[in-house]
């Protein structure tokens, strides 16, 4: 038996066309837990639930605990008696790697499950960026493009592999879904195996909504830590800073980037979902004059955002080294107060040794500040000029 699950967030724009696409791979049990959706995507999980297709549960806490809920449903696929389960995200499509008229449980059939576990590539996709949609008719490339390449688009990245494996009764799930505590007991035989398709940046209202989800989800789970590189966080401190739409269209690739990358190998269309799987939701693309206000603030800002990301490690570390347990830039005016607090009693007590340490992190505080608005400032008059330049062209007379 083949059981697959997933944790879900408002993905109505994808997440029936994922389901249906999964059941005709031969998946034969789907447990889902809605993680509390507002945009329609529990109504259409409960379509599926009544017509008993999947098994959904519910839990609208929004708390990250993505390794606590997917953990627990692994378990009880091994519960089951699941011969394979598959953590899957609603942007995910799983198929068989070398051969597409084999499905999931073909080629699931012939992996011995003595491996244990075995990685799963994921292949993100691309193409022209959006308003709202879809995109599985318009998301055509492979995204190859070599990580330097990616980090000037302010993208630390490719997405990390995903795992299939046998599950156990106490089998644990990391966050983020792409780690179990199964041991890969060898290595999988020529022309055998599994790919994922990703779609991740499907459109402008489906990324802003997930990054704001992600990031106040974090802000509400002080326990966990995530990397200062961890790409939800950076997006997060881009959309507050006003530089999110900025990052969006820029990892986009223009039709000039598209060709000269094809040239080079970095874009690979690839037709296998669209020509298999509707879009739920019609594109509604994004206008040629936003674009290119757009990708050239990107052009400006990104590597100031690149020297925010550098302050903010040296920020950790010296907070750090003062036990401050803190990951959000939207506490720094708290740090501030709480710094000059310590540095006063520090001076009051003749701490010479506290002082300075806490006088070298206010500092590195107030250098993010200072940047930070400088960003959001340089962002927000490059926009208005540009429109006003705009403007001032159209109504030119002729």
């Amino acid at each position: 038996m083949i059981v697959m699950t997933m944790m879900v967030r408002d993905e109505a724009d994808i997440v029936g066309a994922m389901i249906e696409h999964h059941l005709a791979q031969g998946v034969d049990l789907f447990l889902v837990t809605d993680n509390g959706s507002v945009d329609g995507t529990t109504e259409i999980l409960e379509g599926f639930a009544r017509e008993g297709r999947i098994e959904l549960s519910h839990d609208p806490r929004h708390l990250k605990q993505q390794h606590e809920v997917v953990t627990a449903m692994s378990r009880e696929a091994a519960r089951r008696g699941a011969q394979w389960v598959l953590n899957a995200d609603a942007d995910e499509f799983w198929v068989c790697a070398h051969d597409p008229s084999r499905t999931l449980a073909d080629e699931l059939a012939e992996i011995d499950p003595a491996i244990g576990a075995f990685e799963v590539p994921v292949i993100d996709m691309t193409g022209p960026p959006a308003l709202s949609g879809s995109g599985l008719q318009r998301l055509l490339f492979r995204d190859q493009r070599p990580d330097a390449v990616m980090r000037d688009r302010g993208i630390h990245a490719h997405s990390t592999p995903d795992v299939a494996f046998v599950p156990h009764g106490e089998v644990t799930v990391a966050q983020g879904n792409h780690f179990v505590d199964v041991a890969s007991r060898g290595e999988l035989g020529p022309g055998r195996g599994l790919q994922v398709y990703h779609f991740p940046w499907r459109s402008w209202a489906q990324f802003e909504r997930k990054v704001g989800n992600a990031g106040r989800a974090y802000e509400a789970s002080p326990h966990l830590r995530p990397s200062i590189n961890h790409h939800g966080m950076r997006d997060y401190r881009r959309l507050n800073d006003g530089l999110l739409l900025a990052s969006y269209i820029a990892r986009h690739p223009t039709e000039e980037e598209l060709a000269d990358g094809i040239q080079r190998g970095w874009f690979v269309e690839d037709r296998r979902i669209a020509d298999r799987v509707d879009s739920p939701q019609p594109d509604q693309l994004v206008a040629p004059e936003t674009i290119a206000i757009e990708r050239e603030v990107a052009l400006r800002m990104l590597p100031i955002d690149r020297r925010v990301l550098r302050l903010e490690g040296e920020r950790r570390e010296a907070l750090d080294r003062l036990a401050f347990e803190t990951t959000h830039v939207a506490e720094l005016d708290e740090l501030v107060a709480t710094l000059r607090r310590d540095l006063d009693e520090s001076k009051r007590t003749g701490d010479a040794r506290a002082e300075a340490a806490r006088a070298e992190a206010l500092d590195e505080l107030h250098r993010i500040r200072l940047v930070r608005w400088a960003l959001r400032l340089s962002a927000l008059l490059h926009r208005v000029k540009a429109r006003a330049g705009g403007r001032q062209r159209t109504s030119r007379p002729r």
